[in-house]
């Protein structure tokens, strides 16, 4: 009788999804911390940068890191700014990781704790893993007083109304099984800021398993903030039309 042939487990292969707009200063460095981090740890990964048409020249410079880091780098450009959400959308369908991470591009999130959340995805076959500033040792830094009160008091409004279980309802640096992502993608409604949150309060409606990772979030190196008024109003909106939806 012929000895049964041991099939190898498949090599997990991680996207990360970076919508970008003027971020030229940012992504070659965001690349290289990308690269060195999945170097170092020896795991399969890719960048799909999503480009909502920036005239800073942040495309240019995509095309060049293209070349820098041969078979690694996807450049998925659209015509101008048309949402967050709508961002992650477009970016993952060219997605071939079985795994995407969603990140923003300006340093608020620091490639250091991918390997940390990839381990906690592991440890309990997670569907979903958040970064959270607000539990174990998180933490906010470079904001001023104001900023906090207005992330902590969102989230704890959210909280509230929605009891997702979840600390950090506004953040957008996760790692979720590709699969769990486009169900729940499918499913959100808003594209703007209060994309991540619904995102969440659908996943977890669906059943969907979630960890958390305490992170440090550090404010933008380059670039303009693009959290206003508008926002704030939008997302307060937004918590209380998923009170009566979900």
């Amino acid at each position: 009788m012929a000895p049964k042939s041991k099939t190898t487990p498949k090599k997990n292969k991680y996207s990360i999804l970076l919508p970008t707009y003027n971020e030229r200063r940012n992504l070659p460095i965001i690349t290289w911390l990308l690269n060195r981090t999945f170097t170092e740890n020896n795991i399969d990964w890719e960048l799909i940068i999503v480009d909502d048409g920036s005239p800073d020249g942040t495309q240019e410079i995509a095309l060049q890191l293209q070349k820098a880091y041969p078979n690694r780098i996807q450049l998925r450009a659209r015509a101008g700014k048309l949402g967050l959400g709508t961002a992650y959308v477009h970016g993952l369908q060219y997605a071939t990781g079985n795994f995407v991470v969603i990140m923003d591009a300006d340093f608020s999130h620091h490639p250091k704790f991918l390997p940390e959340m990839i381990a906690k995805q592991k440890e309990g076959d997670y569907d979903i893993v958040t970064g959270t500033r607000y539990a174990g040792n998180g933490g906010v830094y470079g904001w001023d007083l104001k900023r906090k009160f207005v992330s902590r008091g969102a989230n704890l409004f959210a909280d509230t109304v929605l009891r997702p279980g979840v600390s950090d309802l506004t953040g957008s640096f996760r790692l979720y099984k590709k699969e769990v992502l486009q169900r729940v993608i499918g499913s959100t409604e808003s594209k703007g800021y209060t994309f991540q949150m619904e995102m969440m309060v659908r996943a977890k409606g669906m059943g969907c398993s979630v960890a958390e990772v305490p992170i440090s979030f550090v404010d933008r190196v380059y670039g303009e903030s693009k959290l206003g008024g508008d926002e704030i109003v939008e997302y307060a909106k937004g918590v209380l039309n998923l009170w009566l939806k979900v």
